[in-house]
């Protein structure tokens, strides 16, 4: 997409005339639509759509927004417009370098859709990775005692670095239900399993235990139910007998790098949006 690019995301109940609206609002204020995606869950009689389009004066999103809001309260529409700056990420982690080495790699090849602003870890193990990044790293210890205080210093390092999203790349932590509610809808988990299966410790020894021939990961939103958020994007490959649990651990970091790295990049380009305890995903 053109560097200029804006979206438009919005859920309704489904009715008659959504498309024509949207449509007929974008060409009355000079927009060319460059890319169109819906939804219609005949289900639940809910609708979703997910347009990319390009203005050809100049606007913003408050604007843009104003302007709206008359169509989308006679839709009943939840809506969001989106310019083309690219989101900024706080990456947290505890001492398994592999996801956050994949995001740094993709981030500065221009392939992530974010930008990477600051390493937040519970240890200081992966300073260094940081550091040869020229990314801001910063010590936050946990402990059961001190785990409310590095909370509070958690969002205000969120605050601080003005960051959009969270991603817990295998932050070895689990965050307090405020926490979690802090950041609704704009964190990301990767859990090393495609879920619900092997949950705890030491994955995949319990895999090689059980003798599986797929091996998975999951991305999906951080909720206060413990790895029962929203599901992104999974990711799974296939094993045979021969794998010992440190090869399948290998191999499980592959997925999970590519698994978290497809949900983070769709996320910041607008295509997630959270319906329930589930997602459409205009991938």
């Amino acid at each position: 997409m053109p560097n200029n690019t804006f979206t438009l995301t919005l859920s309704c109940a489904q009715r008659l005339g959504i498309v024509h609206a949207v449509s007929a609002f974008l060409y009355q204020h000079d927009c060319d639509i460059a890319q169109h995606q819906q939804f219609d869950d005949t289900r639940n009689g809910s609708f979703f759509l997910r347009t990319s389009f390009i203005p050809k004066d100049d606007t913003d999103v408050a604007h843009l927004t104003e302007q709206f809001d008359s169509v989308a309260t006679e839709f009943g529409m939840s809506y969001q417009f989106n310019d083309c700056r690219s989101p900024r990420v706080l990456v947290m982690v505890s001492r398994m370098g592999h996801c956050l080495n994949d995001l740094i790699f993709r981030w500065r090849a221009g392939i992530l859709g974010a930008e990477l602003v600051a390493v937040v870890s519970n240890h200081t193990d992966l300073r260094p990775m940081a550091d040869a990044a020229g990314l801001p790293f910063v010590h936050v210890p946990v402990t059961p005692n001190t785990k409310p205080r590095a909370e509070a210093e958690l969002l205000d390092l969120v605050q601080r670095y003005d960051a959009d999203l969270v991603v817990l790349a295998r932050y070895m932590q689990i965050l307090s239900d405020d926490l979690c509610r802090a950041l609704h809808g704009r964190a990301i988990n990767i859990h090393h399993s495609f879920l619900p299966g092997f949950k705890g410790a030491k994955p995949y020894h319990q895999a090689f235990d059980r003798g599986v021939k797929l091996v998975g990961a999951t991305a999906h939103y951080v909720t206060s139910d413990l790895d029962e958020g929203p599901i992104i994007e999974q990711e799974v490959t296939r094993i045979d007998h021969s794998y010992d649990p440190e090869r399948l651990a290998t191999v499980g970091q592959d997925v999970e790098a590519l698994a978290l790295s497809r949900a983070v990049r769709w996320h910041c380009e607008h295509r997630v949006l959270l319906h329930g305890h589930r997602t459409v995903v205009f991938s």
